[in-house]
């Protein structure tokens, strides 16, 4: 009996995002260490592209290499401000944006990957210096998300850190299958 192999779905490299009911302490840390880890990880992932390949979308009807990136720093700095709020204010409604339109924007499109690189270093340590102050009480915090619903931070957290595992990938198997 033959079986034909599965296309991988190249829209989700490591998989669809998936809530757990809840996170231990040590999760939530390797969670927290996961976005510690995405500026590097990020940068080696399109370390020595060029303009071409930064052009490249990572799948047919995706973004490219270099929409991705921005897309990634678009994405973090919205949830920076979103975990912010969640330890400032009682259950806040965030404002939701369009990623899609976003990506198309000129920035996104035509600038030097390097712009959102710098700029997921610093977002990113401030992020992961909140996210480590965090007392356990603050992880049951909520946002409201208009389209998604009330989470809680601890949803929060494994969404991005799925998130940034999620991108690298995209970059690191569009590398793999065209040999880069």
């Amino acid at each position: 009996m033959t079986t034909s192999a599965v296309a991988p779905d190249l829209r989700y490299p490591i998989g669809r995002f998936k809530a757990e009911p809840s996170y231990s302490d040590a999760q939530r840390a390797a969670m927290v260490q996961d976005i510690a880890d995405l500026p590097a990880k990020l940068r080696a992932a399109v370390a020595g592209l060029n303009d071409s390949q930064l052009e490249t979308p990572y799948r047919d009807g995706g973004w490219t290499v270099r929409q991705t990136v921005h897309h990634v720093a678009d994405s973090h700095v919205n949830s920076y401000i979103r975990f912010r709020f969640a330890v400032t204010e009682d259950n806040p409604t965030i404002k939701p944006y369009n990623e899609q339109t976003w990506a198309e924007l000129a920035d996104a499109k035509h600038e030097p990957v390097e712009v959102s690189l710098k700029l997921l270093e610093a977002l990113h340590h401030r992020w992961v210096v909140l996210l480590r102050s965090f007392k356990a009480e603050d992880w049951n915090r909520t946002i409201v998300h208009p389209e998604r619903g009330q989470l809680d931070m601890n949803v929060n957290l494994a969404l991005y850190s799925w998130h940034c595992k999620h991108h690298v990938a995209h970059i690191t198997e569009l590398k793999k299958r065209n040999g880069w």
